[in-house]
């Protein structure tokens, strides 16, 4: 009989994979473009500083939480020599991601359906990556097992959105949001639940404290936090 502990546990997990198939169900078709556009076209540099972190000399790397393929395809167009294992929650984005890599003729591409904090290699990894899922995983259990898939001396490397510190990109922050809700909803209404929740979870998040914690506890070391394009997103790294 499971305890009121693991209950709550359960509801947390639960109540996480709610809000990922809320937010993103029916938006796949759209989702490069909608990145790409809502972003202003930042997202591709913020991509481009992922790979740009990832060790030259890496010959497997998996990408957590990997979407469309978007940074799957980015490391493997850099990293040819390299294994690119990536995993996705959604079968929609899935779909779109196995099409981009057939399209493209990628060999050095596997792709599996499983949640992030779910899947396990019998063989271990240079560096484990991800982009935007850490405001929606389990840190802990999500650490723990990365930890156990990655080489001694392997990078973690996670992106993700932040919520600005200072007053005047707060200001900015909730001017972009506004925009998206009231122009975007109309023309993409597959796209609130993002539109409108997104601002919330991002300001409600406290995954850079969280991940820090968690990589302290599996004694991660060379733990290191980047900022990128005022204050918008945020890269946390650290070595096994």
């Amino acid at each position: 009989m499971l305890g009121l502990e693991a209950i709550a546990v359960m509801d947390t997990g639960d109540q996480r994979l709610e809000r990922v198939h809320r937010f993103f169900s029916g938006t796949g078709a759209t989702y490069d473009w909608m990145v790409t556009v809502a972003t202003f076209g930042i997202d591709r540099r913020w991509k481009r500083r992922m790979v740009d972190l990832i060790p030259p000399d890496s010959t497997r790397i998996l990408d957590l939480a990997c979407g469309t393929g978007i940074s799957t395809l980015a490391l493997a167009e850099r990293y040819p020599n390299c294994h690119i294992v990536g995993v996705e929650l959604r079968e929609e984005y899935l779909d779109l991601a196995r099409s981009k890599v057939q399209r493209l003729g990628c060999t050095n591409v596997e792709l599996v359906l499983s949640r992030a904090e779910d899947y396990r290699s019998d063989e271990p990894f240079d560096c484990v990556v991800s982009s935007y899922l850490a405001k929606y995983a389990d840190l802990k259990s999500l650490t723990h097992s990365t930890k156990g898939m990655l080489k001694t001396g392997g990078l973690l490397l996670m992106h993700d959105f932040t919520y600005p510190p200072k007053a005047y990109l707060v200001w900015l922050w909730r001017l972009y949001f506004f925009v998206l809700q009231r122009l975007g909803s109309p023309f993409f209404p597959a796209w609130c639940e993002i539109f409108y929740g997104l601002p919330v979870l991002i300001q409600e998040s406290r995954w850079i404290p969280e991940l820090t914690e968690a990589l302290r506890e599996n004694e991660f070391t060379e733990i290191r936090m980047e900022y990128l394009t005022a204050y918008g997103s945020a890269i946390v790294t650290a070595r096994k």
